[in-house]
């Protein structure tokens, strides 16, 4: 992957309805904060989605980075292994073990 091209990292994880909004309130207000103040300077955009199946809420997340070295920041190395913190562990009943990543070619914004 070229360093200089943007990155975009997919994950899912999957909670129980009780805990989703415990999990969507802990990225919101804990991990992506913190990994900001750590000096994750190339994260630029963080997309939560959720779909709600009858026994579980499913999160799809979508992160933008600036560059592949940005995602080497947030994930180390072997960036290819999801980034789970351990309080986030705790609400999760499942989770990808990988993360996807993409180039990003094209946003196209229609109004």
């Amino acid at each position: 992957m070229n360093e200089k091209v943007k990155i975009i990292r997919t994950w899912k994880g999957w909670t129980s309805h009780e805990n989703g909004p415990i999990y969507e309130d802990m990225l919101v207000n804990e991990v992506f904060p913190a990994l900001k103040k750590k000096g994750v300077d190339g994260l630029e955009k963080v997309s939560i989605s959720i779909q709600h199946k009858k026994d579980e809420v499913e999160f799809f997340l979508i992160l933008q980075f600036d560059c592949l070295e940005s995602v080497k920041t947030f994930a180390g190395e072997d960036y290819k292994t999801a980034y789970i913190p351990d309080n986030a562990k705790r609400v999760l009943s499942r989770y990808d073990k990988t993360a996807q990543h993409f180039q990003l070619k094209k946003e196209l914004i229609l109004k």
